[in-house]
């Protein structure tokens, strides 16, 4: 253990329907981070055992570091006076303390303020938002009735759960007389696209209402907006400021799913978005505000629709732990205003010892 370096533990792959994409943005953060940390990289497989890999970086996309002979369990120790990792073998255990945590972790269990708790009740500090703001920005319901509540425009929606199920006549007409046809339909708490449908009918809305009922115990049900779909990145604790440009996604496809988001590569990244200086600046700014009022720390990217019959801004959604792929926005947003993937990443991790 090298005392003069930084010690940063890396936690990749998780239990959410994202976990190939979070080990795809580990292994570009792993590979970005520069020498002056001691890094541990701690996988979490799909099942949720914890282990220790000291493999190579490139075995984890491919998802050959599981089968790595050397593996062994690791623990966040929620004892204090540890502040670190508890690192478990035939013989006992090693108490490996750390100086941050990076969690790489997307969709739930990663961004839902699950571990977020875990590393506070450990009293490690962490790269990313807290708790309660993790766990606002992922329930969508929540999002919402935040973002809302501070004069920030988001799309009309209602909410559908398992017992408006049990009348969905009653729920449909509530649907169809606020947000009228065709609807989106997405999980309260699920990341990435997952579980997301869009409806044109009664009977389409309830099929995509079952299916992403699957995803989460609610579901939010939005009105369909003819709109530019643009991006933007927010990075600070409380002085957080945006990238000066804007980023644009043109899916392909009918709609931004997540096989088109990540497997199959049918979407299209502008960088600067094609909207106007005036409006370009009003995202950037609407995204400072929303950052601040959902309580975020960190970083976030924060998602927006422009709507094309009059250019109005619409917030969409906040990604507490956004995408770190080569391809990934995010990165890509700084990476344009002159800030490299590892200085990002320097940043982040500042900001987050900042805080403690």
């Amino acid at each position: 253990m090298n005392e003069n370096k930084i010690r940063v533990a890396v936690l990749f792959g998780g239990v959410s329907s994202e976990h190939e994409i979070s080990l795809m943005s580990a292994e570009s953060v792993l590979c970005n981070l520069s020498d002056q940390y001691e890094v541990l990289r701690i996988g979490i497989t799909k099942d949720g055992r914890w282990v220790e890999y000291t493999g190579s970086n490139e075995e984890i996309t491919n998802q050959k570091w599981e089968s790595d002979t050397s593996l062994r369990t690791a623990v966040v120790s929620p004892d204090r006076s540890h502040k670190g990792i508890l690192l478990l073998g035939k013989d006992g255990y090693t108490v490996y303390p750390v100086d941050i945590c990076f969690p790489v972790l997307h969709g739930k269990h990663g961004e839902d303020g699950t571990i977020q708790g875990l590393f506070q009740l450990a009293g490690i500090p962490f790269v990313g938002c807290d708790t309660i703001s993790s766990a606002n920005c992922m329930d969508k319901e929540m999002t919402h009735t935040i973002l809302e509540a501070n004069g920030i425009r988001m799309a009309k929606w209602v909410i559908v759960n398992e017992q408006k199920m049990q009348d969905f006549d009653a729920f449909a007409q509530q649907a169809e007389e606020k947000l009228g046809y065709p609807m989106f339909i997405k999980p309260a708490n699920a990341g990435s696209s997952v579980g997301v449908g869009k409806a044109k009918n009664r009977e389409e809305l309830k099929s995509a209402c079952e299916t992403a009922l699957k995803e989460d115990y609610k579901a939010v049900v939005e009105e369909c907006i003819e709109m530019q779909e643009v991006e933007t990145a927010v990075l600070g604790n409380e002085n957080a400021r945006a990238a000066g440009v804007i980023g644009e996604l043109v899916p392909v496809v009918e709609f931004y799913t997540y096989e088109a988001k990540y497997i199959d590569g049918t979407t299209e990244l502008h960088i600067p978005g094609r909207v106007s200086e005036e409006i370009s600046l009003k995202l950037r700014q609407t995204a400072e505000k929303a950052f601040k009022a959902i309580g975020c720390e960190g970083f976030a990217r924060i998602d927006f629709f422009v709507r094309k019959s009059d250019s109005e801004v619409i917030l969409n959604e906040i990604n507490t732990i956004p995408g770190f792929t080569s391809i990934s926005m995010y990165p890509k947003l700084w990476d344009y205003c002159g800030m490299s993937y590892s200085k990002l990443l320097d940043n982040l991790i500042q900001l987050g010892l900042e805080r403690k």
